[in-house]
């Protein structure tokens, strides 16, 4: 009888996403925005405010690599760093008005691109399929806090707590 860790669905789940990303950054060249420039600067739209090392934490990058990229995005006028009032060693980021024009086209195609590789596909399937893919991602999250050693489970533990204002 089949099992369901017979079926290798890893190489499928990259090839999506490699194509999808290609035909986005096709369509978003106009912008002159890398897709980490556009992630950094949509992350920031919906969260004007946070520190350098909070945006590198919700955009799963290196802090070294998201300060280059808010050198060029604010370079370019997308961005703008202003003192943090509670630690004038920090800056906070926050999107430009330039930045809130490109943020709706951006998001026009994303939206028709999702609309036309859904083609086909009705609502229900399509939430099953993130259904199930929800439940593999929180498997693998469970797998990393299985495997990390207890000193990075406690350095996690701490990172994620609300009352945590160290970035």
């Amino acid at each position: 009888m089949p099992k369901t860790e017979d079926i290798s669905f890893g190489y499928l789940l990259n090839d999506i996403t490699l194509l999808f990303r290609k035909h986005f950054d096709r369509r978003a060249v106009k912008f002159g925005l890398t897709r980490a420039q556009w992630r950094a600067t949509k992350m920031l739209y919906h969260r004007e405010g946070l520190r350098q090392t909070e945006l590198a934490e919700f955009l799963e990058m290196e802090p070294i690599a998201v300060g280059r990229v808010i050198d060029r995005l604010q370079a370019a006028g997308f961005v703008e760093r202003r003192p943090d009032p509670k630690d004038r060693r920090a800056w906070r980021l926050y999107t430009t008005a330039q930045a809130s024009g490109v943020i709706d086209d951006m998001e026009q195609i994303a939206h028709e691109l999702r609309r036309e590789c859904t083609v086909g596909i009705s609502y229900e399937e399509m939430t099953q399929a993130m259904n199930v893919l929800t439940r593999l991602k929180e498997n693998l999250q469970a797998l990393d806090v299985a495997e990390a050693p207890a000193e990075q489970r406690e350095v996690d533990a701490a990172l994620a707590s609300p009352l945590s204002e160290e970035s």
